[in-house]
């Protein structure tokens, strides 16, 4: 299987800097992260990915069975790193996408040497001592929604999640880019992220990670980057100035001088 024509893999930046990988999130694509390329382009090896349903993936890779558990994902970063023989690279990943770089690198830690994750979420439902913002009520409903009607969710809930409500072109462009995944693939990767539950995978993860919160995120509440950074010895928890679940959008020089400032002190 052509790995690279399956995730629509791109490479960019400077040859010789060290291989950071960015990762978009449910509903996304690589061009989330056009806003990030140029402030690390110039030093660091950039390597972007679309996963398969997503973006100008090959959609005809798409299994049910494979991609029903985050695994299947991870397998998919797994050998996208193999494809390009990866070594020691910097994981990015957006919201789910940062649990699915901590399986990856369970499964090839060689691979994987340090993790930035940008507002993620190691599980969505609440628990006894555990927030994670949605009740296991709400996620039913949501899921019920989007397996009905996604493109009706897709322009309710993008908004949403991306916050900024003074900024509508914000939310007009996410919802834009979960319209262009396909809904049935979609359905599945939705179904896949809010019913996962990846906390004790965090407690395996030894490399420098960095995570990085927002002030006000409905998606991943301030409880979930404090939960997140306890599980992980020796993280680094950012706070950023920003509002949403989208900072790589909403607010991209915070986010990106915080990006360059673990991968400066990585060196």
């Amino acid at each position: 299987m052509d790995i690279a024509r399956r995730n629509n893999v791109t490479v960019v930046g400077n040859p010789q800097g060290r291989t950071v990988v960015l990762a978009h999130g449910f509903g996304c694509d690589q061009n989330m992260w056009r806003l990030t390329v140029p402030a690390l382009a110039e030093d660091y090896r950039l390597v972007l990915f679309d996963y398969v349903g997503a973006g100008r993936s090959d959609s005809s890779a798409f299994s049910e069975d494979r991609y029903a558990s985050l695994d299947g994902y991870a397998r998919d970063v797994v050998e996208v790193c193999e494809a390009l023989d990866l070594r020691d690279a910097v994981f990015v990943g957006h919201s789910v996408s940062a649990m699915i770089g901590v399986l990856a690198a369970g499964m090839a830690p060689e691979r994987i040497g340090a993790h930035v994750m940008v507002a993620p979420s190691p599980r969505y439902i609440d628990d006894d001592g555990y927030r994670g913002g949605f009740s296991a009520g709400d996620i039913d409903e949501l899921l019920e929604s989007l397996e009905s009607n996604y493109l009706g969710w897709s322009a309710a809930m993008a908004p949403v999640i991306m916050g900024n409500a003074e900024r509508p072109e914000l939310g007009e462009e996410l919802k834009n880019s979960f319209c262009a995944t396909d809904p049935d693939m979609a359905r599945v990767f939705a179904r896949t992220t809010f019913l996962s539950d990846s906390r004790q995978d965090l407690k395996r993860v030894t490399v420098p990670t960095l995570v990085l919160e927002c002030t006000q995120d409905v998606i991943s509440p301030r409880e979930v980057g404090a939960f997140v950074h306890q599980a992980i010895p020796g993280s680094r928890l950012v706070t950023l100035d920003a509002t949403g679940h989208c900072p790589h959008l909403s607010a991209p020089e915070a986010t990106n001088d915080a990006v360059r400032n673990f991968l400066a002190d990585l060196r």
